[in-house]
């Protein structure tokens, strides 16, 4: 039995990183990356949002100190491993935010815990993605490593120095080919049930990425209402502009501007 307990709590603690642990905040920011991201994309946010907050950043199998484990390329999969380790740090108030791939699974996450009636977060933050009523699908995980180096390239969410070195492309590319099959594979369920969560969505206003009409599709997934907040910038609007964006994520968790940390 104590072996057993052991191994639970290690697969939990696998699954999370808390760069700034925050024992006495009053809740918690669950963070998922977009495709080929790790939970290093938020460091800084977990360094700069207000002390009330505690960043817990989702870490993926397959990437920064998980790099030996197998990667997961569908979405049932690894919402189901979630499922295994994230209850146990719903001790507390929390949000779950999710940005391309991450607002995805995010979403999912959330429709597993409501099924479940475990706790449920106290709003859902998607960014840089199309409601699931309208997901795009796509085949770019079949294309050759060339044209799937250059698509990513095009979104601005990678180091110049991916599309040079072959080190980082032998380490890189598994992982964004994995994550592109994972998202363009999924099917959303047709008769998914709507969240009883309220739904922020946060896009760049030059997301080539989405259409007309996408972010403003979420609202089809919620009983609790939706607001949509756009920001200068493309894809990877939330970089150049990460001081509005938490911002942003404080007002909807409910902390002023007086409470926050000084943007630099």
């Amino acid at each position: 039995m104590l072996n057993e307990i052991l191994h639970l709590q290690q697969h939990q603690q696998r699954w999370v990183r808390r760069f700034e642990p925050r024992p006495l905040a009053r809740q918690r920011l669950f963070c998922l990356a977009h495709a080929g991201g790790g939970a290093r994309f938020f460091a800084d946010w977990a360094r700069l949002l207000p002390p009330s907050i505690e960043v817990i950043a989702v870490q993926l199998p397959g990437r920064e100190e998980r790099i030996n484990e197998p990667l997961i390329p569908h979405m049932q999969a690894l919402v189901n491993a979630l499922m295994a380790a994230v209850p146990a740090w719903l001790d507390r108030p929390y949000a779950l935010f999710g940005h391309s791939m991450g607002a995805a699974v995010a979403h999912e996450l959330c429709l597993a815990l409501q099924r479940q009636a475990l706790r449920l977060p106290t709003c859902l933050m998607v960014s840089g993605r199309e409601g699931p009523e309208r997901h795009h699908g796509g085949s770019l995980h079949l294309a050759d490593d060339a044209r799937l180096l250059a698509d990513i390239a095009a979104l601005g969410g990678s180091p110049k120095a991916l599309q040079t070195s072959p080190e980082l492309q032998a380490m890189a590319l598994p992982i964004l080919r994995n994550d592109y099959q994972l998202i363009e594979t999924y099917r959303p369920a047709p008769e998914r049930a709507r969240l009883n969560v309220p739904i922020e969505v946060l896009v760049g206003r030059d997301d080539r990425e989405l259409n007309p009409g996408d972010a403003e599709a979420w609202a089809q997934e919620t009983r609790e209402g939706l607001q949509v907040h756009r920001f200068e910038g493309g894809h990877f609007y939330l970089v150049p502009q990460r001081e509005a964006v938490l911002r942003c994520v404080s007002r909807c968790l409910g902390v002023s501007h007086s409470q926050a940390l000084e943007m630099p």
